[in-house]
């Protein structure tokens, strides 16, 4: 899987390292929000070392959660390099060789990939590793199609039952998304947006419709293949605007202003 994954790099696919390690180019990086980003990476990265040389190991057994903390946090970092476009849609990439350059074993990595299997970022690639999907612009549209469809109604519908008190407990993370967007990094931004739009919904009480939308929103931040990585700093602070005007019209109960908020909040995700 090594040399499959090194051949496909040799043929002409940027290499991608994992925060902690040489960085790509900076002409390799998308948006205007780079450093923060770069920022980010580090942070979550501070995992490596699962096998550090020349530290006397601690007596005693290595606690379980170990294993689990560690493909948690390589998770959210490829999932950061997926919506920063670090990993470009058609590049293979092989756990062992990926796990080189987080410091860790191959298998939660691996484990990591197969999890962004699981959520259509990835495909296998059998004896080379990971493909990233390629995806087109329409498949994108038909995403933010499906979020609106689920979504809209459920916002008309709270915005009809619940008090406004709830909503004001809403405010702390719309303005986590305005200072997001302020940032520019596409990934801090989609994690403060998920985390807003999870949030509403929750008022619903449906821990299904919250799953299944969670879900849509995370495949609607990948890029598409020959697009745009993702929306420049401008278009984040924009859509984080969107979100203090949609919770003050929810606020007020102006079911007019909500549906044109909302339709257009998700036709601007395309």
């Amino acid at each position: 899987m090594k040399h499959g994954a090194q051949g496909s790099a040799e043929a002409g696919t940027p290499e991608w390292r994992a925060p902690g390690a040489a960085r790509v180019p900076a002409q390799a990086r998308a948006g205007d929000g780079a450093d923060g980003c770069r920022e980010r990476d580090t942070a979550l990265l501070a995992v490596r070392g699962e096998h550090t040389h020349g530290e006397r190991p601690v007596p005693g057994p290595r606690p379980a959660v170990q294993r689990s903390s560690v493909r948690g946090q390589i998770l959210d970092a490829l999932r950061t390099a997926l919506v920063t476009g670090e990993l470009k849609p058609g590049e293979v990439h092989s756990a062992p060789v990926l796990g080189e350059r987080f410091g860790v074993s191959a298998t939660p990595v691996r484990e990591a990939m197969q999890q962004l299997a699981l959520e259509g970022a990835v495909e296998v690639v059998p004896n080379r590793g990971f493909r990233v999907v390629e995806r087109g612009a329409r498949e994108l549209a038909e995403l933010a199609e499906v979020r609106a469809l689920i979504e809209v109604p459920v916002m008309l519908r709270l915005a009809r039952t619940v008090p406004g008190e709830r909503w004001a407990e809403l405010r702390p993370l719309a303005e986590e998304t305005v200072r997001a967007a302020a940032s520019g990094c596409p990934a801090t931004y989609a994690e403060s947006d998920r985390a807003f739009h999870q949030a509403l919904l929750a008022l619903s009480g449906n821990e299904q419709l919250v799953r299944i939308a969670s879900d849509l929103h995370r495949r609607s931040q990948w890029p598409s293949a020959g697009g745009p990585v993702r929306h420049g700093r401008a278009d984040l602070v924009a859509d984080a605007a969107q979100h203090m005007a949609l919770l003050d019209a929810l606020v007020s109960r102006d079911l007019d202003v909500v549906r044109e908020l909302a339709e257009e909040h998700f036709a601007g995700a395309c």
